[in-house]
C-alpha cells in the first residue's frame, strides 16, 4: 500500500536516498527550461501522493486561498493537469465559529483501510474528508462539523493539519500555528482506525522556533518533526525540525535546524510549508516559496510550487537541502513536454521560454496581444495555454498568418479556465498570435504543437 507518494505508511525517508544528485547550480530563476517552480502558477501549501501510477499535488490557491482548493495530476511528475476537487470549498465546511478565511493546507493519506483521507483548514478550522482514491469524488467525512473547531485553542491558529500514519498503522494528526505571525503552537493526538475521531486528548508539542505547518518523518525509530518558521509574507519563512523518540514528543530542535531557508544570492525567497515524499530510492521535499520578482511588503502574497532532493545522513538526521531552479528529480521525467520552437519579441518571449517563474503580461499602454514567430511555415495542430492564474476566466482568440500581414481567426474560447487550457487550430502558420483578455491578462507557457 502506498502513501505520500511512495514512500511507507511511515511515510519513511530513505536512508539510501544518501548521494542524491546535486542541481544544476548554474541555471537561473529566469533560465528557459529550468524544472522550478514544479507548477505553473501560484500555489502554496502543497501535499503529494502517488496512485496507480499517477502523482497527485493538493495544493492551497494564491493568493491566500480560494473557495476551493488546487489538485494538479500528472503521469510523468512534469506535466501537470489542473482542476478542482469537489469537496472542500467553503460554502460546505463552514461552521458557526468559522472565521472568513478560505479553503487552505490540505493533507491527503491513505489509511490501512484503504480510504484516502483529506485534513485541511477552512475557516480556521480543520475539517476532515474521505475519497475512495485521490481523484475523488471526496465528502465530509465528520457530519458536516469541523474536526477541530476554531475556538479549541482561540489563542492560537487551528490550521495546518497534518495526518502521520506510523509503521505499526497507527495514525496520528498534527496542527498548530501562531496568531500576527507569532507564538506558532504545535498540537498532535492519536487518531481512531476510523481516521476521524481522536483516541485520547491532544497534546501540546510544541518544539524551538515552530510557527506551523508541520510534517512528521520517521528514520532509524525516531521521529523527525519537521515545521516552518518565520513569515511567509516576508523572507524570514524557512523549514526547521526537531527530533524525538516517539510521535508524541518531547521533541529537541536538531543542531543543525534550520535545513531550509533563504538564498537570496540565488534568488530563493522564504521556502517552506513542505511535504516529503520518497521514490525510486530518493527523499525530496516539496515546498512552496516566493514568486519572482520578490518584492517585499507587496499587497498580496504570490507563492509557488518547488521541489528539491532531501538526504539522510547515517545519524538519522537531515542534510541541509540545496533549494534550486533546477533539480535533478528521478523520480520525475527529466524534462516537460515542450511543442514547437517559437520566438517572440521583448515580453512575448516570456511566454516561450519553458519556465513558470517567468510571465508574459502586456506592456502598459499596449492591447494583450502576444505573438509567437515558429520561424517557417509549419504544420500546427494545437495551443495548450498556461495561464498564470488557472482559476481566472479567460478569454482567448487566436490568429494565424503565413506571412505576418494576412491574418485569420483560427480558434476561439470564452471564459475559460484551467491549466493547461487547449485550442485547437489545424493547419499552417508561421505566425500565430492570441488575444487574451482576462481580469489580470498573465501567461506563463504559450506551447504550440
Amino acid at each position: 500500500m502506498k502513501t505520500r507518494a511512495g514512500a511507507l505508511l511511515a511515510a519513511v525517508l530513505l536512508s539510501n536516498a544518501a548521494g542524491s544528485a546535486a542541481p544544476r547550480r548554474d541555471v537561473q530563476w529566469n533560465s528557459p527550461g529550468a524544472g522550478n517552480p514544479l507548477l505553473p502558477g501560484y500555489f502554496a501549501d502543497p501535499s503529494i501522493v502517488r496512485d496507480g501510477g499517477r502523482w497527485y499535488i493538493f495544493a492551497t490557491v494564491d493568493p491566500w486561498g480560494d473557495d476551493r482548493l488546487g489538485l494538479w495530476t500528472s503521469d510523468n511528475g512534469r506535466d501537470w493537469t489542473f482542476s478542482q476537487p469537489n469537496w472542500p470549498t467553503k460554502q460546505a465546511a463552514t461552521s458557526p465559529t468559522s472565521g472568513d478565511a478560505k479553503v487552505w493546507a490540505p493533507s491527503v493519506v491513505k489509511a490501512a483501510n484503504g480510504r484516502w483521507y483529506m485534513y485541511v483548514s477552512v475557516g480556521s478550522e480543520v475539517w476532515v474528508g474521505s475519497a475512495p482514491s485521490p481523484a475523488g469524488p471526496w465528502a465530509d467525512a465528520n457530519g458536516g462539523k469541523p474536526l477541530i473547531a476554531r475556538d479549541f485553542a482561540p489563542e492560537y491558529h487551528m490550521i495546518d493539519a497534518e495526518a502521520f500514519i506510523d509503521t505499526d498503522g497507527q495514525a496520528y494528526l498534527y496542527w498548530g500555528s501562531g496568531l500576527n505571525w507569532v507564538n506558532g503552537h504545535c498540537f498532535v493526538v492519536k487518531l481512531k482506525p476510523d481516521m476521524v475521531h481522536f483516541d485520547g486528548t491532544p497534546k501540546d508539542v510544541t518544539p524551538a522556533h515552530y510557527f506551523e505547518g508541520p510534517f512528521m518523518v520517521k528514520e532509524k525509530g525516531r521521529y523527525l518533526l519537521m515545521y516552518s518558521d518565520g513569515n511567509t509574507t516576508k523572507d524570514s519563512y524557512k523549514v526547521r525540525y526537531a527530533v524525538g523518540s516517539s510521535p508524541m514528543g518531547p521533541f529537541t530542535e536538531a543542531a543543525n535546524s534550520p535545513v531550509l531557508e533563504t538564498n537570496a544570492a540565488r534568488q530563493i525567497i522564504s521556502p517552506g510549508h513542505h511535504a516529503v515524499f520518497a521514490d525510486k530510492g530518493r527523499s525530496y521535499i516539496l515546498y512552496h516559496r516566493q514568486a519572482l520578482p520578490f518584492v517585499m511588503g507587496a499587497e498580496r502574497v504570490l507563492r509557488q510550487v518547488a521541489v528539491d532532493p532531501l538526504t539522510v545522513k547515517a545519524d538519522g538526521t537531515l542534510e541541509k537541502v540545496v533549494p534550486s531552479h533546477d533539480p535533478v528529480i528521478p523520480a520525475f521525467a527529466a524534462h516537460r513536454t515542450r511543442g514547437l520552437r517559437w520566438m517572440g519579441k521583448g515580453a512575448d518571449a516570456l511566454a516561450a521560454d519553458d519556465d513558470y517563474a517567468t510571465v508574459w503580461r502586456p506592456e502598459a499602454g499596449q492591447p494583450p496581444v502576444l505573438t509567437a514567430d515558429l520561424g517557417a511555415v509549419r504544420d500546427v495542430r494545437e495551443s495548450r495555454v498556461r495561464p498564470a492564474f488557472a482559476i481566472q476566466p479567460q478569454d482567448l482568440r487566436i490568429e494565424a498568418s503565413q506571412d505576418g500581414k494576412s491574418w485569420r481567426q483560427v480558434a476561439a474560447e470564452t471564459g475559460v479556465s484551467g491549466s493547461p487550457i487547449t485550442l485547437r487550430h489545424p493547419g499552417k502558420a508561421r505566425f500565430l498570435r492570441m488575444t487574451v483578455t482576462a481580469k489580470e491578462p498573465a501567461i506563463l507557457e504559450w506551447s504550440i504543437f
